[in-house]
């Protein structure tokens, strides 16, 4: 069985952890340039750094659908530069995931596939998806939808160590980011953490690095460039998110109820 997963941040990345090692293959898709910060739980680095691997599992660029065939039966996820989602015609998958986590529809409908799933605000089951997950930290995190939407968007980043949107760094200017610093070091209130141009950003808590922009990036005034853990464990930044993980069974658990992969 192969699933197409629209992203491949850190979310999407979540979700196709549970998916392979349910059994099923697995292509993403993103934009060329991605913007994920939580870079080394991404699968999406994939497209700067030809391969990465998050525990245990690898990802491969390919630039073909016969690139991407070759990668999913070895046993791997196969990444692909394809933000309209084009080689879902070329693929046929058994179903399509929408994990980009743009909080609205970028274009995923009922007829790109058996299956459709939608991941977080913007859509609605069974208009735009047959079913959708919730996202919002919560009781209702990883639940699935099939009548109806999830929570709508707060824009304000889930709590995490008694911090919520102090975590999130954004960019005070537009300019290209780039950064001395890297993901895992530990900073205190204060600290720069990366320019936007000339432009200084500055963490207002103290903790561990856990998301961080890559170099090179053009980003607009309040772009996401970094997140910070209060927790200061700079081991987390090898793990995937317990959020991520619950999405990523909430797509699981609907792919179950949608196809018949999982029954005899």
């Amino acid at each position: 069985m192969l699933v197409y997963v629209r992203g491949a941040g850190d979310i999407a990345t979540g979700v196709a952890a549970r998916l392979v090692r349910a059994g099923v293959s697995v292509v993403m898709a993103d934009i060329a340039v991605p913007t994920c910060i939580r870079r080394t739980i991404s699968f999406c680095e994939a497209i700067r750094l030809g391969e990465v691997e998050v525990e245990g599992i690898r990802a491969r660029l390919a630039q073909t659908s016969a690139e991407v065939l070759e990668i999913t039966e070895a046993g791997d996820v196969a990444v692909v530069v394809d933000p309209q989602a084009q080689m879902v015609g070329e693929l046929k998958p058994a179903a399509v995931v929408d994990a980009i986590l743009a909080k609205r529809n970028l274009g995923t409908t009922r007829d790109m596939a058996p299956a459709v799933i939608a991941v977080g605000p913007g859509f609605t089951a069974p208009v735009d998806c047959d079913a959708v997950v919730e996202t919002m930290r919560g009781h209702f995190l990883g639940r699935v939808i099939t009548q109806g939407s999830p929570q709508p968007n707060t824009g304000v980043p889930g709590m995490i160590g008694g911090y919520g949107k102090e975590r999130v760094i954004h960019s005070p200017a537009a300019g290209v980011f780039r950064s001395d610093r890297a993901i895992g070091d530990i900073v205190s209130a204060g600290d720069v953490i990366g320019y936007a141009g000339d432009t200084p950003m500055f963490t207002t808590i103290d903790g561990c690095l856990r998301g961080l922009l890559a170099d090179g990036v053009q980003v607009t005034e309040g772009f996401k460039c970094a997140d910070v853990d209060p927790r200061s464990d700079a081991s987390y930044i090898n793990y995937i998110s317990d959020k991520a993980t619950s999405v990523g069974g909430g797509v699981l658990e609907a792919l179950a109820i949608l196809t018949d992969v999982f029954r005899g």
